[in-house]
């Protein structure tokens, strides 16, 4: 291993502060790191290309940063947790130190994860949890969809989750969706709140191509990416 990228929580110090320790540390094993906070995107993606590992220092929420950093380069990231419960970090912060020199030795494996891609007009966006459209107004919304261009059915609810396996987890869970196998490359279609329409998750084939759009009379509606 020649290059090591390392991406951290700016607002934490614990985790600028080992930012530090482990760029000393991977210089003084002979590989070249770089180090960038993860929520300047813009300054760490040209830094991407070479990279042959990313240290992802902070929480599940610096992952997902950290996963729409590297994209398109398939480059491992390996979580190092300083946050509560970091459900896809791997290294414990205090732990990180002692465990890496394995890792660099060979001694680790990688995990593969599916990823969603979400176009707005003109605009793409990449998940690694779940893409939420929903509404910003206080009340349901009328969402038409389809799946693979056949007409699924019109959702009247507080919006629609598209949850990857890894999402499925998180907010998808929280609104009745089912549980993945984190490797498994499906969808989850989860609605948030159901009025009318299939109340159920969906779980949609890896190739599916998921088409929403608001119905006409709804004006304050928004699709957000929510996590990466």
């Amino acid at each position: 291993m020649k290059r090591i990228g390392i991406l951290y929580h700016p607002l934490r110090e614990k985790a600028r502060d080992l930012a530090e320790k482990l760029e000393e540390f991977i210089s003084s094993r002979g590989i070249s790191p770089w180090r960038c906070s993860a929520w300047d995107e813009d300054k760490a993606k040209p830094q991407v290309a070479g990279t042959e590992l990313i240290l992802s220092i902070g929480g599940d929420g610096t992952i997902l940063h950290t996963a729409r950093i590297v994209i398109p380069l398939s480059v491992p990231i390996l979580g190092i947790n300083l946050g509560r419960l970091g459900f896809i970090t791997e290294i414990d912060g205090n732990d990180v130190l002692s465990d890496l020199p394995d890792l660099l030795d060979g001694k680790g494996w990688i995990e593969e994860r599916a990823m969603l891609e979400a176009q707005v007009a003109d605009r793409t966006f990449h998940a690694l949890n779940d893409v939420v459209l929903h509404s910003i107004a206080v009340r349901l919304v009328n969402i038409e969809a389809k799946i693979d261009g056949m007409v699924l059915t019109t959702y009247r609810a507080d919006g629609i989750i598209v949850a990857s396996a890894t999402g499925s987890t998180s907010y998808s869970l929280a609104s009745g969706g089912s549980i993945l196998h984190p490797q498994s490359k499906e969808i989850v279609l989860q609605p948030i709140s159901c009025h009318l329409g299939l109340s159920h998750a969906l779980i949609l084939p890896p190739q599916s191509v998921l088409d929403f759009k608001i119905a006409h009379r709804e004006k304050d509606s928004a699709l957000t990416q929510l996590d990466s």
